[in-house]
C-alpha cells in the first residue's frame, strides 16, 4: 500500500526516508546509509518529485559520515553539492552541507 504524498515526498518511499530519518537520530548510521541509498537507487519511482532524492543524497553523507566512512561520506557530499553547484550560494541547507563535507 502507498502512502500518500506527503510535504513533496511520494508514496512509499517516504516510508523507506522517514525510516532513514528514524536511525540517523538514533545515530545508527549504518542502518540510516542503507534506507538512503534504497531511496537514491529507486530514483526512477520518484522522478516527479525530485526533493526526496535530493534529501537522500544529503542524509546518506550524513550517516556515512555518522557511521565511520570517511571517503564514502566524502564522495556523497560531493555527489550533493554538485546537484546544487549553480545554487544560491547563501541556501542554508548549502552552507550546511559544505561545512560538514569540509569538516570531514
Amino acid at each position: 500500500m502507498a502512502v500518500p504524498s506527503t510535504g513533496g515526498f511520494c508514496g512509499s518511499l517516504y516510508v523507506i526516508y522517514m525510516r532513514g530519518q528514524a536511525y540517523l537520530t538514533a545515530h545508527r548510521g549504518t542502518e540510516a546509509a542503507a534506507e538512503f541509498q534504497r531511496v537514491i537507487d529507486h530514483i526512477g519511482v520518484v522522478s516527479n518529485d525530485p526533493t526526496i532524492v535530493v534529501a537522500a543524497r544529503l542524509q546518506l553523507a550524513r550517516a556515512l559520515a555518522l557511521s565511520g566512512d570517511r571517503e564514502k561520506a566524502k564522495s556523497a557530499y560531493e555527489d550533493f553539492l554538485n546537484l546544487w553547484k549553480l545554487a544560491d550560494p547563501n541556501i542554508a541547507i548549502l552552507k550546511q552541507a559544505k561545512a560538514e563535507h569540509g569538516a570531514l
